[in-house]
């Protein structure tokens, strides 16, 4: 995986894959190696808890492992390791536009569209997702460089 543009905006199946190993995971981490330039919103660190709280009832993960996985994340947010950007009013008019131009094309989740909204109105340059649907919403944009 190679990410040329910066800054980069990580949707939640790619925060997920630098805290939870899964296929993807090692390509993810060595193309972000040493980037300062990583934005995400608070949106993706609660569906990633969410995700994380999904494993936990699955029996996929311990509750140990659960909280040292969210612990992780959040002290990393705390730390600075990522650009934070706000989930506005402005976001979600950007969404609804999204998710009305796209809507005869592409089912795209509102989630997903906000995602891809603050990942319009920051100044990314990429956007990474592991999600086919979301990723055939931002090529249809034509707003971001997507990793090759």
């Amino acid at each position: 995986m190679r990410i040329v543009s910066s800054p980069v905006y990580l949707d939640t199946s790619a925060l997920a894959k630098l805290y939870v190993p899964e296929p993807g995971s090692d390509a993810l981490e060595s193309a972000l190696l040493g980037r300062r330039d990583l934005l995400v919103s608070d949106l993706a660190a609660t569906e990633f808890t969410s995700a994380v709280s999904r494993r936990l009832r699955e029996g996929d993960l311990s509750a140990r492992d659960a909280r040292r996985i969210y612990t992780r994340l959040r002290g990393d947010l705390s730390r600075g390791e990522y650009q934070r950007l706000e989930l506005t009013g402005a976001v979600h008019r950007d969404a609804e536009r999204i998710l009305l131009s796209l809507g005869r094309t592409i089912a795209l989740r509102a989630l997903d569209a906000l995602h891809l909204a603050l990942a319009s109105g920051s100044a990314a340059g990429a956007f990474v997702s592991f999600d086919r649907t979301q990723l055939a919403a931002a090529r249809a944009l034509g707003t971001f460089d997507l990793p090759v």
